[in-house]
């Protein structure tokens, strides 16, 4: 356990060294007082994606911004929604390039667990939100958290394919790609416009037939690794 919540053991080391720095004390002294203020914060485990993708697991990283600011949709990992809440529009985008990528079938569900439990570490650069006010705990200190775990990632697990959504998840290009080569990782940074309706549709690189989840399924299985995109499908 953690002062910000249950890791694997292979994160420990990092989230603590975190906890215990000042960007991490000050992060958890913003979130003491906004959950004394009465403020509605989601998810109930920030650290949900740390816990069910152990480090030495890790073959692929989807990144997002922030998590879903709706009552009962964020539940730890990026894009992904608690079992039986409708998916949001970005996710009904990525299940539609799935399709389309790879003729798989609409999940039952918009939960990604299954996705987490093989080895895809679905990470926001933000862990946190309050109801209704995306962003709002941007720049309060997650970032130097998840910046440390990115670059843990890329020093180590190789080799690793990286799903780069939109502007907030590019901008982790230069770290991932320094990283991994001055560790002699195999790194394969892939880069699209976030699954948006406001930017899925829209150049330089339409979300909506990128091609990246058969691009990383193949580049993966070349080099020996292996990444089943598959989720439970509807009927």
């Amino acid at each position: 356990m953690t002062p910000l919540g249950p890791v694997a053991p292979g994160w420990q080391a990092t989230v603590l060294a975190f906890a215990d720095s000042p960007a991490g004390r000050r992060l958890q002294d913003f979130l003491a007082a906004r959950h004394a203020a009465g403020a509605r914060i989601y998810p109930p485990e920030p650290l949900r994606a740390l816990r069910l993708t152990p480090p030495e697991r890790v073959c692929a990283v989807i990144l997002g911004q922030d998590p879903y600011h709706g009552p009962g949709q964020a539940e730890g990992l990026a894009f992904s929604v608690a079992p039986g809440v409708r998916p949001p529009p970005s996710l009904r985008n990525i299940f539609k390039e799935l399709q389309r990528d790879l003729g798989l079938a609409p999940p039952v569900s918009g939960s990604l667990r299954a996705w987490a439990e093989r080895g895809v570490l679905l990470l926001n650069t933000t862990l946190t939100v309050e109801e209704g006010q995306a962003g709002c705990h941007a720049r309060q200190g997650w970032e130097a958290l998840t910046d440390a775990l990115i670059a843990q990632v890329a020093g180590a697990a190789s080799p690793c394919a990286y799903l780069l959504w939109g502007a907030h998840a590019q901008a982790k290009a230069p770290l991932i790609e320094r990283t991994a080569q001055a560790h002699g990782r195999q790194a394969l940074v892939l880069q699209a416009n976030h699954p948006s309706p406001l930017s899925a549709l829209r150049p330089p690189v339409p979300f909506v037939g990128c091609g990246h989840f058969g691009r990383a399924q193949r580049w993966l299985a070349e080099r020996g690794g292996a990444l089943d995109w598959r989720l439970a499908e509807s009927a």
